[in-house]
């Protein structure tokens, strides 16, 4: 009989839920040393934690019989995951049970806000009667700017929507059609949403992109007055830059539920300052989140222990070791195809893509080299996102994935190609195998060529006409930029017409020589992308993958 292990506080529905399940062995243990974790373990083929348990490389390495983690949560934080993979165990979480708490989290915290409930209630309590010092001001009629439109994102906009708020949201990745149908104004650039929102709550991940995001120069472009709100992760509101601004007043109020340290440290610079309500990370602390996580850990752990169905793995694939060792370099292939397109598309929103696999491409796993494209696609811009639930998580934001396939070779015995639709247009690209892992790029948008796919390219569009090639040749001789290779597409065959070029570069060119190009007449468009070194390793479980 299976056994598994629970080894933090769990809600009793969730017990129910796995008990309910029948064939399952369940064990609860709290309080356990890293020690007697690691023997515990060595007893269990599945463990359900929370945060308090940490799941070390010491605990998990030479399990043999444990197979599965569920975290009953969505950070994985406590889990070490190269070291749960390099065990061959896989972990799963609970995305989406602390979406509609941390939503009405973010809410309270703005109506508290809006009507100064924390001090009034404070005054209340020493004796005093001040309502004149306590006006506040309604919601309904106000701009608020929703930074990351998520699960919850989309929550707190819905909701505010049904306030009679204006919303503007800013995500790079949800589509424009879905933006409109929640009622949404979206923006591609944070820059076009500060200065004119009265209100600003972010939900985006914590990553080196998103790491003060909302910094001193931003708040210094809103409205006089504008109030803040983080219940996502601590450090996307710089919190010495907030501090500032609320001592000086431009910032009339903020209310924080996450911080860069948690708890505070003494030294914070957010102590004592006026017109902040701090809460202690209570987003997901509601008796329904805690329930709802719980039991959906225990149906992820029982049906994975049942069925081998494996829900929201953060670090493994549904898939049998032959036939990953079979689709392994297409992994590669349109996880690199996805890179290569969310760096040429830039800021334009992503509505859809379309991937036709031809040739020997379609007798594959295409579902797994679409969930390697779509990781590629969004991995600068969502945490966490891997093979499993890149596809997943592009559907959240409004992206359709379609496939095609065809066994019909055409000129290449194999080939990828991925379109994506956006605002500003569709953008095209292709690659091949040849051989057993070398990667090709065979196809920019209506331009055929043959270009390396990996590590610095410099795609440049431009009217086929002497000179040019020579003019970039010098100029990054001068910077010191090697050119590796070069491969040239033209929509002619003869000189004059549209053309595209990608040169193979050992180092990446200035913004002072990437506007030298960009500034030549006879250059209509250029892009600097840097992609995996070849033969590099993948990130994460697509690395795991292999």
């Amino acid at each position: 009989m299976p056994r598994v292990l629970i080894t933090d506080s769990l809600s009793p529905a969730g017990l129910e839920k796995l008990e309910a399940a029948g064939g399952i062995e369940v064990v609860v243990k709290s309080g356990l040393t890293p020690e007697q974790l690691r023997e515990e373990l060595k007893e269990a083929d599945g463990i359900i934690v929370r945060s308090g348990t940490k799941l070390t490389p010491a605990a998990l390495e030479g399990q043999t019989r444990l197979k599965a983690v569920a975290r009953a949560g969505v950070g994985v934080d406590n889990i070490d995951l190269p070291a749960a993979t390099k065990a061959g165990v896989v972990v799963m979480n609970t995305p989406s049970g602390n979406t509609v708490s941390t939503a009405e989290q973010t809410l309270a915290l703005m109506f508290a806000l809006s009507r100064n409930t924390a001090p009034a209630a404070q005054s209340m309590a020493e004796g005093k009667w001040d309502r004149k010092k306590y006006t506040g001001t309604q919601l309904a009629g106000k701009t608020i700017g929703v930074v990351g439109l998520g699960r919850i994102g989309q929550a707190v906009a819905r909701r505010c929507v049904a306030l009679e708020m204006d919303v503007i949201g800013y995500d790079p990745f949800l589509s424009s059609d879905l933006a409109k149908e929640m009622g949404v104004e979206l923006v591609r650039d944070v820059d076009q949403l500060v200065p004119r929102v009265d209100y600003l709550t972010v939900h985006t991940p914590l990553t080196d992109e998103t790491r003060g995001l909302i910094n001193a120069d931003r708040m210094s472009q809103m409205k006089k007055g504008v109030r803040l709100i983080n219940c996502a992760r601590g450090g996307i509101i710089d919190e010495a830059a907030l501090a500032a601004a609320l001592k000086d007043g431009s910032v009339g109020g903020a209310a924080l539920d996450v911080y860069e340290q948690e708890p505070p440290p003494a030294d914070s610079p957010l102590h004592g300052c006026p017109n902040l309500l701090m809460t202690p990370h209570l987003g997901a602390s509601t008796e329904e989140a805690q329930e709802l996580v719980a039991v959906e850990a225990a149906e992820i752990m029982s049906n994975f222990l049942k069925t081998g169905e494996i829900r929201h793995a953060v670090n493994m694939v549904p898939v049998s070791g032959a036939e990953m060792a079979e689709v392994r370099p297409y992994l590669d292939l349109g996880y690199r195809l996805g890179v290569l397109l969310s760096q040429i598309t830039g800021d334009a929103g992503v509505n859809g893509v379309k991937l036709a696999f031809r040739g020997d491409a379609a007798k594959k796993k295409t579902g797994l080299v679409t969930g390697a494209f779509a990781a590629g696609l969004l991995a600068d811009a969502v945490e966490d996102v891997n093979l499993v639930n890149a596809a997943a998580v592009a559907r959240d934001r409004g992206i359709s994935l379609e496939e095609s396939k065809s066994e019909s070779a055409g000129d290449f015995s194999t080939s990828v190609s991925a379109t994506v639709t956006t605002d500003s247009g569709d953008y095209t690209v292709a690659g091949t195998l040849f051989g057993s892992g070398y990667l090709r790029l065979i196809r920019v948008d209506g331009f055929h060529l043959d270009a390396f796919l990996d590590g610095t390219l410099l795609i440049y569009r431009h009217r086929d006409v002497p000179g040019l090639i020579g003019f970039i040749g010098n100029l990054l001789g001068e910077e010191g930029v090697n050119i590796a290779d070069m491969s040239l597409g033209r929509s002619l065959d003869e000189p004059g017409g549209d053309s595209v070029a990608v040169l193979h570069l050992d180092q990446c060119p200035t913004e002072a020589a990437m506007k030298k190009i960009a500034d030549h007449p006879e250059v209509t468009g250029v892009r600097a992308v840097k992609l995996p070194g070849r033969g590099e390793a993948l990130p994460g479980v697509l690395a795991a993958a292999g």
